[in-house]
């Protein structure tokens, strides 16, 4: 891949577009940079860790970090482009896109379009090895790409507050041949692109404006088209909330509504021993013939229940039990200003998700004033912090799996800084049930479950005005439910110590070292070493 794909070409167009429109005097932050930097990798697993298994190459890299806000125009953007340039034979050349932009603009009084775009590395193949540093030759892993874009409305009419939003997201995962390469495994199909379109309305009253109690009736629309076997996802949903105060700091909430889901997909194309016909990527293929065949289908009443805590401007929890997916859900968040420079944030969730809906979800869920948490070697580690909401996709990009499935987990994150001092600490747990049609396949990942553990924690210390430090830690488990098929465990962490000259002209000297544990197999280590020099425009 040695240009900008559609996709980011997309996304490049729309933070260009958005850093167009501000006005001359706005107050922004926009620092775009360009690296080189030689990188060592060596594998401290084997007797001649500085033989064969040394792996050294060149990164060319450029990038941008903006922050832009003024009266109608909000921007926040980390972005980076690597050109890897393999020494000899040891590693081939590659690009490595990694980032997030998220944009929020003011057309009109209670009109906003908003806009996002990822780029980010994921896991491929189940049982191989896990992410790691992302520096060196890394083949089990694959580069993602997310957008979206859509209006907001938020108006009122006398005392009735009235909403609407509308998102259209795509996301695409790269081809990766070391998918379905084992063949003790059976195989099983891999995200390839997505589309997925979300529609919601809402009108309402707040508590005390004509009643004691405030209401609020909300319906919406999702569908998501799947490449891979022309799968589909449709949602229809109708609700009724109200909030009843009990005292000033709390009230009980509660909803009853309707909802409709359905998941369909084509059957898969079988050669004559009954076995998945695969393409040139290890993907899956759909049978023309097949009829739509169902994966998931509900029709039910839902509701919930419980009680919303505020007892200050800068705490906030809400709690909720219910009915909904035909089994009892449980569903909350904590919002916790800690400080008035940190904050802390905390979800438990429980719904049907996708591999592209969720990570769709995610970007759009994230502020436009974020940071994001990259170790010594410039990667994206898959966490955005923020005072007023953070996010983490590296839960998510532990499987690529195309099925629909039961996704239940929760989150926190912690981030802040004092003085010289920054931090965030983010972490993950998540598990899958998936959903899946009888197909005419030898194997069905229908009622399969897998689990994810990830954990991110980053730190920072201005040692000077012209250098600083910086540690980054990181720890993932995947517990795959498909039977043989190995667990990964996976850790690591790198320091980096940064010096700036002067004109804009700094240097960084990095190390890591990182360990991959996939079970059945020895674990591998690997250290790290990366010097370079960056120029800030």
């Amino acid at each position: 891949m040695a240009a900008l794909s559609p996709r980011m070409m997309a996304g490049a167009g729309l933070l260009a577009a958005t850093l167009a429109a501000q006005p001359a005097a706005a107050r922004t932050d926009i620092s775009p940079y360009i690296e080189v930097q030689q990188v060592l990798s060596f594998d401290l697993s084997n007797d001649d860790a500085l033989g064969d298994d040394v792996v050294t190459y060149t990164s060319v890299a450029a990038g941008l970090d903006a922050a832009i806000s003024t009266r109608r125009i909000e921007v926040g953007a980390s972005y980076r482009y690597e050109r890897r340039i393999g020494w000899g034979d040891s590693i081939a050349d590659d690009d490595i896109h990694s980032g997030l932009v998220r944009a929020n603009v003011a057309v009109t009084r209670g009109l906003s379009l908003e806009a996002g775009a990822l780029a980010a590395r994921a896991r491929a193949e189940i049982g191989g090895d896990g992410l790691g540093s992302l520096t060196g030759d890394n083949p089990n892993s694959t580069q993602v790409y997310t957008i979206y874009a859509g209006p907001t409305l938020s108006t009122h009419a006398g005392p009735l507050e009235i909403g609407a939003g509308y998102r259209a997201s795509y996301t695409h995962v790269e081809d990766n041949n070391v998918i379905n390469t084992n063949p003790a495994q059976a195989p099983v199909d891999y995200v390839d692109h997505s589309t997925y379109h979300q529609a919601t309305a809402s009108v309402g009253i707040s508590p005390g404006e004509m009643l004691p109690f405030g209401w609020i009736v909300s319906g919406g629309y999702e569908r998501e088209d799947a490449a891979q076997l022309d799968q589909r996802y449709e949602g229809y949903y109708g609700r009724v909330d109200v909030t009843v105060p009990v005292t000033p700091t709390l009230a009980l909430v509660g909803g009853v509504g309707y909802e409709q889901i359905e998941i369909s997909q084509r059957d898969v194309l079988l050669d004559a021993g009954g076995n998945p016909v695969l393409d040139n990527n290890g993907r899956f293929q759909g049978d023309p013939n097949s009829p739509r065949l169902l994966a998931y289908d509900v029709d039910e009443i839902i509701w919930d229940v419980g009680l919303l805590w505020r007892p200050s401007a800068r705490l906030e929890l809400s709690a909720r039990v219910g009915h909904r997916y035909d089994t009892t859900i449980y569903n909350g968040y904590l919002t916790y200003q800690t400080s008035p420079n940190s904050s802390l944030q905390a979800a438990v969730y429980n719904e049907i998700s996708s591999f592209g809906r969720q990570t769709a979800n995610t970007l759009s869920g994230l502020p436009t004033d974020f940071t994001i948490g990259r170790n010594g070697f410039g990667q994206f580690n898959g966490c955005a912090f923020a005072d007023d909401g953070s996010g983490c996709f590296d839960t998510g990009f532990q499987s690529l799996n195309a099925a629909n499935f039961r996704s239940r987990g929760g989150s926190i994150a912690w981030s802040g800084g004092r003085g010289p001092w920054s931090y965030g600490v983010g972490a993950g747990y998540q598990n899958r049930r998936y959903l899946a049609p009888a197909t005419g396949a030898n194997f069905s990942l229908d009622g399969v479950e897998d689990e994810a553990f990830t954990l991110q924690a980053n730190v920072g210390h201005q040692l000077s005005p012209v250098s600083s430090l910086d540690g980054n830690l990181y720890a993932s488990w995947f517990n795959s439910g498909i039977p043989g098929e190995a667990d990964v465990f996976s850790s690591g962490g790198s320091a980096t110590y940064s010096m700036s000259f002067y004109n804009g002209l700094s240097a960084q000297a990095s190390a890591g070292l990182f360990a991959n544990d996939v079970d059945g197999e020895d674990t591998e280590w690997l250290g790290t070493v990366l010097l370079g020099l960056s120029y800030g425009f």
